[in-house]
């Protein structure tokens, strides 16, 4: 399997690797703004909440969504130099201390991992039926090959720990944007100094909708560089419902992500499965180390 995902990194988009686009590479501005999070987070999602923001008079498809908003690993650098400024990017890093105004969109990671699962299937990185809980062992050990991103905790903790409370970066769960899209909107437009009214913000969700990306996915799939080269057959925008996990995790697999994460996973109010004994025993050796580098990152 792992040598499927090196094919795959290097077939679609160069997209991880980087060699031809700017990923970690790329020249940094002022006033840049980012939107980062670790892969299927719901980072595309909130690209076409922030593009129907921004472009009020003509709405983001998946067919202009690249030069509205774009993503890192498409372009070479010199092309991304030439966007006009400010310019709003995508990326996927993990900490970058030349970022200095971050939207970071974090998802359940249980729910990453479904999600994760599903578009390499439809990347034809793994065979249809491979099993689920051998790879979220390697989910969770951020293989290079494959999850050049590291682990999850990892990722998010690079973010959390160093920008958390500051200004210029704000922290955003993909939950609260399924539950409430009109108020984490709202935060975003203020980080990026947009002025928007109730009814620009309901005309923004509604053009961001998954029924709508889905119906546009369907229409420019072959178009897009993120669809392009995968199986026309499974969809990118799935179900955007919280807690597929559920349904689709092997308890085995659920309960490997909640040993790795739980703590993490707590302090972003994402319930645990460990019985109370057990998560006591597995967790409280970590929760000193863990206020520390919350009381550090505060006291920046």
């Amino acid at each position: 399997m792992l040598n499927r995902f090196v094919n795959h990194v290097r077939r679609v988009s160069r997209h991880a690797l980087g060699r031809n686009t700017a990923g970690r590479e790329l020249t940094v501005f002022p006033d840049d703004a980012f939107l980062v999070s670790y892969p299927r987070s719901g980072n595309t999602w909130v690209r076409f909440l922030i593009g129907n923001l921004v472009y009020t008079d003509n709405p983001v498809t998946f067919l202009n969504v690249e030069q509205r908003i774009p993503d890192i690993y498409v372009f070479p650098d010199r092309v991304l130099r030439r966007f006009q400024r400010p310019r709003i990017v995508k990326s996927h890093e993990c900490f970058d201390f030349r970022y200095n105004k971050i939207i970071y969109i974090v998802r359940h990671p249980r729910d990453v991992a479904v999600s994760l699962y599903h578009h390499y299937l439809k990347a034809g990185v793994m065979p249809d039926g491979y099993p689920m809980e051998e790879f979220v062992r390697l989910f969770i050990a951020g293989s290079e090959n494959g999850f050049r991103w590291g682990p999850w905790g990892d990722h998010v903790l690079s973010w959390w720990s160093t920008r958390g409370g500051r200004d210029g970066f704000l922290f955003v769960r993909y939950e609260d944007i399924l539950k409430d899209p009109k108020r984490e909107l709202a935060k975003m437009a203020s980080l990026l100094s947009i002025d928007i009214s109730e009814e620009g913000l309901a005309r923004t969700v509604e053009l961001s909708s998954a029924g709508r990306m889905r119906s546009l996915e369907k229409k420019q799939s072959r178009g897009w560089v993120g669809t392009t080269r995968t199986r026309q057959d499974k969809t990118f925008v799935r179900s955007a419902r919280p807690g597929d996990w559920r349904s689709a995790l092997p308890e085995q697999s659920s309960l490997e992500i909640e040993t790795a994460w739980g703590l993490i996973m707590q302090n972003l109010g994402y319930e645990l499965t460990i019985k109370t004994a057990k998560c006591q025993a597995v967790f409280e050796p970590k929760v000193a180390a863990f206020d520390r580098l919350q009381g550090v990152s505060q006291a920046r």
